[in-house]
């Protein structure tokens, strides 16, 4: 973990949810190939299903982006019932399987919720994907509010995040994520920048910009306890 130089004590701290909080490819991989499935059942996509190393490498993006990274000979209009299968099959993955926390995950926010933290989430997802992950998984009452490209119809995470604080009137907190769009979202609206290193999706160089990396989620608590007060 690197030094805390600069930050000080914030009075909110943003999430993103894939590949921070939450362990995605529990229900992104399985969903993914039932998708393709049904695309070429329904004459949307022939061949095989691209690698999974693409879709896994788009996390963090908008889904707009995600699906020409993905598919990009495909038109909208597959584009479109992508994201519809995706958000159904990766929900019903969900309430069947075993999806996985990060480690110590709900245990940190619960701590950081007890010193006072205020709690959010910004992704880049949709409103029912990430509304339901937390949900499935317990977290839901930990954060105060969770806004989502989906929902908000935001063309960057520095939008979705400029949002959130506007409304919610946060005056300083920390952005936490695993990939570049987050460092741009907390850069974007002068907040201090937490890198979740631990991720598998994301190159090392998207967080070379974050005050501080981390290897475990659990190490938020030592940052925090150790940040001077503003």
């Amino acid at each position: 973990m690197q030094t805390a130089t600069g930050l000080q004590k914030p009075e909110a701290m943003i999430f993103d949810m894939d590949g921070t909080l939450f362990q995605t490819e529990t229900i992104l991989l399985p969903a993914y190939h039932q998708m393709f499935d049904i695309l070429r059942a329904e004459g949307l996509h022939e061949g095989e299903t691209p690698p999974e190393s693409l879709i896994l490498g788009g996390l963090g993006m908008l889904l707009e982006d995600i699906w020409k990274l993905v598919i990009p000979n495909a038109d909208e209009k597959v584009h479109n019932r992508a994201n519809e299968l995706l958000l159904e099959l990766q929900l019903e993955v969900l309430k069947s399987g075993e999806p996985l926390l990060y480690p110590d995950v709900k245990r940190t926010l619960e701590q950081l919720r007890d010193r006072g933290v205020r709690l959010f989430v910004a992704s880049n997802g949709l409103e029912g994907y990430v509304k339901g992950v937390s949900a499935q998984l317990g977290l839901e009452e930990l954060f105060e509010s969770q806004y989502s490209a989906g929902e908000y119809q935001t063309a960057t995470k520095v939008l979705l995040v400029e949002k959130l604080l506007e409304t919610h009137n946060v005056k300083s907190a920390w952005m936490v994520g695993d990939r570049s769009s987050d460092v741009q979202a907390g850069r974007g609206n002068g907040l201090g920048v937490i890198g979740c290193a631990y991720a598998e999706f994301g190159a090392n160089q998207e967080l070379e910009d974050a005050d501080v990396l981390i290897a475990d989620f659990n190490q938020l608590i030592d940052l925090y306890d150790q940040a001077p007060s503003a």
